[in-house]
């Protein structure tokens, strides 16, 4: 076999929609520039010598206490602005809650010291435990900095609510609510040591920002988290999961209940779900271990990989490859433009006896191939139809009894009943290709794929995850060759410094870096190694686009940003080679600057390959 493939280059965006992107950049600009919180410093007491000074520190003003309390009780902590970190007490401490506030502003002399004392702090025991809440006071211009560190007892829970700032807590042995406007939400595991007289019916933990990131542990119960645009991250979780975000990646290591996981941009990964999952993203790539329910997953361009579904399931994509590697239930997959590969109930071929799908099933692409692996004791009726590209456009097995006709409209049908006929198995697609094949015809295959998922789901979810699915070794010849040695690419050196527009001063400040057109980035990238076609899909037939977003840092390096397009084991070769690349780093302003962008890859068999 021999391969090639081409680097393609996203065309430029047009004038009209950058400059209406450019004009809601400004917006933001506007209101990133002058934030009525300003981001929280490091803290340190102020020098009293200093205070008032002009030049001098920042006033600042600490306050602090201790409220006797019981076990198994609840913080309620809610402030207009400031950072919250919460930690438990000793395991066999009395039970107490210490808080300390820290409050500091940039007013000055005896202006800044009466603003600090009208600070409004009130913090009282309760029947239900300790309420604690703080406000600032009318600051007629002044800046002010709150930060919030209280001790509660292990087996307590917490509702928090600050309108700016991080909240950070340990491990919560009762329910979380934690709420802010606009910082990062980090906690340790929660529902550790739950007391009994706490409610099971309710969602353990309820964590909402409008615009940081969410990082959880394990959970023993239900989880709901928002964000409007940072990544969802969390441990076990027995219960149900409602995680949704405007733009980040979500990845759960596991999920005992119920999922509904969406990400308007970002991509989705999930260890082990025990229950039905439902899964969207806009664009981004779903990968999947252990499902012993059944799944929904749909993305606006990305890849899907699901490793196990024991139940039904119904998964979509615009745009990328779709890869199945064991299917027990009914099965419904669309792709547009991806190749769709699937095993059939692997399982049941060590079977004598026959065996069944467990409902209608129907894979269908656009213009990609459909590859489905069966096991030959398998009773179904397999209906194929390829719209165009003629009789050489389907590839089966001698053995299976296939019939083909085809029509005057250029259509060819094929059709087959294996052992006796059952429950049907339709597979369509408009220009690629279709193969049938009988599971023991690629016996390391599926393997590799499943080991390459594995490394995936570890990258992506814990370097600590596993599944109990038996592996065989890859023997070194199913392994992808390596590249062959590249060449240096020659670029033009770009201007010694650039001015920077106010477009690109937006872009740095919001993004990190600098956009740039495929085609003026790949001018700067010195040093390309082309990826090379893995092994394991080519033999599968697997062709098609990948198209990564990249970023050239400060030190000439390419780093891969997320897959926007590709199926996953092509998507693994390309990024393998574009960690090697190296480029001129972009000067602005006297300084480097990252650079953003895109790179796209098509990988694609030859006609020696098998390919028409």
């Amino acid at each position: 076999m021999s391969e090639r493939f081409r680097t393609t280059a996203q065309g430029r965006a047009s004038l009209a929609r950058r400059g209406i992107v450019s004009l809601g950049l400004l917006a933001v600009f506007f209101l990133t520039a002058f934030p009525a919180f300003p981001a929280e410093p490091e803290f340190s007491l102020a020098n009293p010598a200093e205070a008032g000074v002009p030049g001098g520190s920042h006033v600042s003003l600490d306050r602090n206490g201790i409220l006797d309390t019981r076990e198994g009780l609840t913080l309620r902590l809610t402030a207009d602005s400031g950072s919250v970190r919460i930690v438990p007490l000793e395991r066999g401490a009395a039970p107490v809650v210490r808080y300390s506030v820290h409050i500091e502003t940039d007013a000055r002399g005896d202006a800044g010291k009466r603003l600090l004392e009208r600070y409004s702090l009130s913090a009282r025991s309760t029947p239900a435990g300790v309420e604690i809440t703080g406000n600032l006071p009318p600051s007629g211009g002044a800046q002010f900095w709150v930060r919030f560190e209280v001790t509660v007892p292990v087996s307590y829970s917490l509702d928090v609510n600050t309108e700016a700032g991080d909240i950070e807590t340990g491990d919560v042995g009762g329910t979380a609510a934690l709420v802010t406007q606009g910082g990062n939400i980090r906690t340790g595991n929660i529902g550790v040591g739950r007391p009994r007289n706490v409610s099971w019916g309710r969602p353990t933990a309820r964590l909402q920002t409008e615009g940081g990131h969410i990082t959880v542990g394990d959970v023993s119960g239900d989880l709901t988290a928002f964000t409007a645009g940072g990544h969802i991250v969390t441990g076990k979780i027995s219960g149900s999961a409602s995680l949704t975000t405007g733009g980040g990646h979500i990845r759960s290591a596991g999920i005992g209940g119920r999922a509904e996981l969406v990400t308007e941009g970002g991509n989705i990964a999930v260890g082990r779900a025990g229950s039905f999952v439902s899964v969207k993203t806009g664009g981004g790539q779903i990968d999947f271990g252990e499902v012993h329910g059944s799944v929904q997953a749909q993305t606006g361009g990305g890849g899907i990989r699901i490793m196990s579904v024991a139940g039904p399931m119904e998964v979509e994509s615009s745009g990328g490859s779709i890869c199945l590697t064991r299917v027990a239930g009914a099965v419904r997959a669309a792709t547009t433009g991806g190749t769709i590969t699937a095993w059939i109930n692997p399982e049941a071929a060590s079977s004598s006896r026959e065996v069944h799908l467990a409902g209608p099933s129907q894979l269908a692409s656009g213009d990609g191939d459909i590859v489905v692996f069966l096991p030959r004791n398998l009773a179904a009726n397999i209906d194929a139809t390829i719209e165009n590209g003629g009789e050489r456009r389907i590839e089966f097995d001698p053995t299976l009894p296939l019939q083909i006709q085809k029509s005057a409209e250029g259509f060819v049908h094929a059709w087959a009943t294996l052992n006796g006929g059952g429950t049907p198995l339709k597979l369509r697609t408009t220009g690629g290709k279709i193969r049938l094949r009988f599971l023991d015809s690629e016996t390391s295959l599926r393997e590799s794929l499943i080991r390459e998922q594995m490394e995936r789901l570890r990258r992506e979810i814990s370097p600590d995850f596993t599944l109990p699915v038996p592996l065989v070794p890859v023997a070194a010849h199913d392994m992808p060759a390596p590249p062959a040695q590249p060449q240096p690419l020659k670029a033009p050196e770009p201007p010694a410094n650039w001015t920077g527009s106010w477009l690109d001063i937006l872009e740095l400040k919001l993004l990190g870096g600098i956009r740039e057109d495929a085609d003026e980035f790949l001018n700067r990238i010195t040093y390309a190694p082309r990826p090379g076609y893995p092994e394991i899909a080519r033999r599968a037939g697997i062709q098609g686009l990948v198209r990564l977003q990249v970023v050239l840092n400060k030190d000439g390096v390419v780093e891969v940003q997320k897959i926007l397009e590709g199926e996953p084991s092509l998507a693994d070769a390309a990024i393998a080679a574009v960690k090697q690349w190296r480029g001129t780093p972009v000067w602005l302003d006297g300084s480097k600057v990252n650079v953003i962008s895109t790179v796209t890859f098509n990988f694609k068999l030859t006609p020696r390959d098998g390919e028409n």
